[in-house]
């Protein structure tokens, strides 16, 4: 399938109020932000970031959904209906990813490189989440509305909260395997703090 096609195919799948592919072409923001998006990254990959900043700043305007020309949207992503979302420079989001309002996807500090997170494929992060970072969202993973993650999360889990955790597996209460995880992700996070902070003090000690 093409890229409108499966843009179109996932809001009518997910979405009882999508009636027919005309009403959705003509006034779900999130769809004409998206394809706004497809011109903002040619052009950005093309070495036209100037213009292509112009570009995603004027759709920014009339949709109120901001998507940095750099950030790599596979087809079928669906964002609804979208106002206050953010998505910044190195963010990956696969296809059969659902975003909703409020969603921001962005970096921390001022570090080169890699710094947005990564959403894998058919994962949902709900309305005005925060996903901080140079993380991984597993697929079909799910985030919680207002929920704030600083740390990857895994495949088929949900997680809520401010710091978000894990409360479902699969879909179920296993507080033994959530507790597991739990603190296999904790781990992860504090070893990679350990590690920036090594870094930062390697830099300064060479100022």
């Amino acid at each position: 399938m093409g890229w409108w096609t499966k843009t179109i195919a996932i809001v009518k799948e997910n979405d009882p109020a999508a009636r027919s592919t005309l009403e959705v072409l003509l006034t779900y923001p999130g769809v004409k932000a998206l394809a706004a998006h497809r011109l903002s990254h040619w052009l950005w990959e093309h070495n036209l970031k100037l213009l292509a900043r112009m570009h995603s700043q004027f759709w920014r305007f009339w949709t109120q959904i901001e998507i940095h020309p750099g950030a790599d949207i596979a087809p079928g992503v669906f964002i609804d209906h979208g106002s206050g979302l953010v998505i910044g420079e190195t963010a990956v989001v696969e296809e059969g990813v659902m975003l909703y309002h409020g969603v921001t996807l962005g970096g921390t500090g001022k570090d080169c490189g890699k710094r947005h997170p990564t959403v894998r494929r058919g994962a949902l992060i709900s309305a005005h989440a925060q996903v901080i970072g140079p993380i991984e969202i597993g697929h079909h993973a799910k985030v919680g509305a207002s929920a704030v993650v600083v740390s990857d999360v895994p495949a088929e889990v949900t997680v809520v909260g401010i710091p978000a955790k894990v409360v479902r597996v699969h879909g179920k209460k296993d507080d033994l395997v959530i507790h597991q995880i739990e603190e296999e992700r904790e781990g992860r996070y504090y070893t990679s703090k350990l590690e920036q902070l090594r870094d930062t003090s390697h830099h300064s000690s060479e100022l």
